[in-house]
């Protein structure tokens, strides 16, 4: 358990974060020291990588960063006991949960910050999903969490993500329903353990 006082440990993250100027940076893990590489790694040789996956789109998972990605998306409505305080001051706590996947579960993950505009949140975050192999939404505050939860997601980013389910009918819809109660209620009580850990 830290015993340093809460504002000096304010004052050495805000010295932490300014010296790395953020928690994550992006490095290439292929050689980019010779043409031959660069040929291999960019054009032309990544069209032919490009060619494959466009006849067969679930190769992405083999050719590219997706199969051990993810987005860490919020759009800083409700971000740890701070509140509505936006995308850019969500960037933080988002990089924090990023270093977290990697650091914890080998996972890449990088944050994804919206601000609040006046467009449908549920398209943007499901427009960005090619990139990656799975979707944690962070810190939005209700209704648009579930909406986003709930929406239709691209077939294909459904079955890798969590097992495929057909459109509930009237039988089952109370059990789904519960299920994803059930769910959500678990994540929130792991997040409200998590954070109570990690500034006790």
């Amino acid at each position: 358990m830290l015993t340093i006082p809460r504002e000096e440990l304010g004052q050495q993250s805000l010295a932490l974060h300014q010296r790395y100027r953020g928690k994550l940076e992006i490095r290439s893990k292929v050689p980019l020291r010779t043409k031959r590489d660069l040929a291999r790694a960019y054009t032309p040789g990544v069209a032919e990588v490009c060619r494959a996956i466009a006849k067969d789109p679930d190769l992405a998972y083999r050719y590219t960063l997706k199969g051990n990605t993810i987005a860490v998306v919020t759009d800083g409505s409700a971000v740890l006991g701070l509140g509505n305080i936006g995308g850019h001051a969500a960037i933080p706590v988002m990089e924090g949960k990023a270093a977290l996947f990697r650091e914890f579960a080998g996972i890449d993950a990088f944050p994804l910050c919206f601000e609040g505009y006046s467009t449908d949140f549920v398209d943007q975050v499901k427009n960005i999903a090619p990139v990656f192999g799975g979707i944690n939404l962070e810190d939005i505050a209700a209704p648009k969490c579930f909406e986003v939860e709930e929406s239709d997601y691209p077939e294909k980013l459904e079955t890798r993500s969590y097992p495929a389910r057909q459109k509930p009918g009237s039988s089952d819809r109370k059990q789904q329903q519960g299920s994803r109660k059930e769910t959500r209620n678990n994540c929130r009580a792991r997040s409200r353990r998590s954070n109570k850990e990690l500034v006790a």
